[in-house]
Order: C-alpha cells, then structure tokens, then sequence
C-alpha cells in the first residue's frame, strides 16, 4: 500500500528537472529517458499519483496538464511519462516545441491516494471538501473528470462550485454531483513548480 512519504525540495527538484529533460529529450528523438540509476530515495520509486502541468512565462498561461492520479508506477518512472504526455498528448493544446521550452515553467503536483468520499446524502459533499487542501475526482458510468487542489484557489471558487466544475470536467452537467449514483473522490498533492524556466524550484502553499 502506498505511504505517501513526503517528498523533500531537493528531491522535488531533480523530479521537475527529470521532467524537463524527459521532454527535451522526445522532442529531439522521439524517446523516451530513464530515470537516474543511482538515484535510489524510497520517496522517488514509491508508487504514487502525479500530474505535471507546462506554464508558459511570464504570463503563466497554461500549455499542458497530465497525469495518473491513481499510483500505477515509480514516482519517477510517472514524471517522465506524464511530462512528455503534458507537452505532446494534451489535446487541449499544440505540440510545446523545443525552442518554447525555454519559456515554460514546470509544476508537478504528488498525489495522496485517492480516497471515496462516503455521504449519508448528497446534500453532505461540500462540507466534506476543504478548499484548499482536497483535489476531487468524479466518476460516473463511463464519465470521469479531476481536479487539482490548486484549481479552486485560482479561480476562487466554493465547495459547491469546485463540485459543479469537476462534474463539468467530466462532461456532465454541473449538478450531477447530486445523483446518488456518482462517486467522489478527494486527494490531496505536494505541489512544486519553478519560479522561472530551470530556476529555483520552491514547494507551492494554497491559502484561501
């Protein structure tokens, strides 16, 4: 079962720039890297959920989010894969090229296993919530949709309202979550991100 040991900044950093050259490196060959053999911390090669998301700097525009919120491999192993899927498999988005690298911030968000929310009602998800803290992952039939703890804080939105956008992330409408049928999930995540492109890379805190 997966320990959700911390992961520290210095390994955060060797993760983001793993990532970096994950991507770099398919962009130049079509390949993809290992991770570094004698890079051996138990936090790196725990399995664990992670998703890395491309900001272009300065203006912080999004350009690529993917991830595996369930953890399906290596720490490490998930880093490579999910940054270059976030730079050449979003669909949301085109290819992020080699020379636009040089403008673009990487974040990585380390997830806790995702844990089902159990209601008595429906009426009872929003105060299971905490904004600023929890991610959520909704499921529905064949429909599923997730969002990262950090969403809600950038757009300012309630329980309520984080509700009604993963449910719309899922492409369903927004007050399905009020279907005794669905299942909600929540998780938290260690968010780290560069200040600028290959600079120092800081552990995020969300404030609400």
């Amino acid at each position: 079962m997966q320990s959700n040991n911390m992961v520290t900044t210095s390994q955060a950093s060797y993760l983001i720039d793993l990532a970096r050259r994950a991507i770099l490196h398919f962009l130049e060959t079509g390949e993809k890297i290992s991770p570094d053999p004698k890079k051996k911390d138990k936090e790196l090669k725990e399995d664990r959920g992670v998703f890395i998301t491309l900001n272009s700097y300065p203006d912080e525009e999004l350009r690529g989010c993917i991830g595996s919120p369930f953890p399906m491999c290596a720490l490490d192993k998930g880093v490579i894969d999910n940054a270059i899927s976030a730079a050449v498999h979003d669909p949301r988005f085109p290819h992020v090229s080699i020379k636009e690298m040089d403008n673009i911030i990487i974040e990585i968000s380390i997830l806790t296993e995702p844990e089902l929310i159990k209601v008595s009602s429906p009426e009872d998800y929003p105060k299971n919530i905490k904004i600023g803290k929890d991610g959520l992952i909704i499921r529905y039939g064949y429909s599923s949709g997730l969002l990262l703890p950090q969403v809600p804080i950038e757009w300012n939105w309630n329980a309520k309202e984080f509700l009604s956008h993963v449910c719309k992330k899922a492409g369903l409408p927004k007050n399905m979550w009020h279907s005794a049928n669905i299942e909600i999930y929540k998780f938290q995540a260690e968010i780290f991100t560069e200040e600028k492109p290959r600079g120092k890379v800081i552990k995020k805190r969300l404030f609400r």
